[in-house]
């Protein structure tokens, strides 16, 4: 598997990686293997206060794109609590989002810190990107929040997933928006990026 992340292309380097790209879809269909290459990855965190007029607008965009029109899900996404959220974003060489979710501090949407707004764009599903993102963001959360445990409001469908990062679900499923959820908790003492 050759996965291309943090990487910066030159001319040269996006033919180049034009043929690499070309021959890893040869070999999905040849040997049906899942090869991974993106032309990503440039991770940030960073406090409203401190993205762009651009970068608040793809954010919201592409929050807008998978809650409101893939999952047809009508809420208030645009919430205050972005004002004092940390966004941690993967952006793509072209400044679009592949992969985004905010963390809360304590005592905004649980007494613990949380996670929320957890998305993967449609280019970017199947890739790792959404492991990958919630890799940065409880490494963030463990440098903002130390020796606190982490409470979600997860998808229900989504529980394997949150799962394997040390999430316990502590809720029945209960419907938010049209979609179960479970509220789910990391202990502290699995906290550790």
């Amino acid at each position: 598997m050759f996965i291309g992340q943090n990487i910066n292309f030159d001319t040269d380097d996006a033919l180049i990686y034009g043929a690499l790209q070309g021959v890893c879809e040869l070999f999905n269909l040849l040997f049906n293997q899942k090869t991974i290459m993106t032309k990503i990855i440039r991770w940030q965190c960073a406090h409203f206060d401190e993205l762009s007029g651009k970068q608040v607008y793809a954010i919201l965009q592409a929050r807008n794109e998978v809650f409101a029109i893939e999952q047809n899900c009508v809420y208030r996404d645009m919430d205050e609590i972005d004002f004092t959220s940390l966004h941690v974003m993967a952006w793509t060489d072209t400044n679009k989002i592949a992969a985004y979710l905010r963390i809360t501090e304590p005592n905004t949407c649980y007494p613990e810190p949380s996670l929320g707004r957890v998305i993967t764009t449609a280019a970017f599903r199947g890739k790792g990107i959404g492991q990958q993102l919630m890799v940065e963001g409880l490494k963030e959360l463990g440098a903002h929040y130390p020796m606190q445990s982490i409470r979600i409001n997860a998808q229900a469908y989504l529980q394997n997933f949150y799962q394997s990062f040390g999430f316990n679900r502590v809720s029945d499923e209960y419907l938010e928006d049209g979609i179960y959820h479970i509220e789910m908790l990391k202990p502290f003492s699995m906290n550790r990026a």
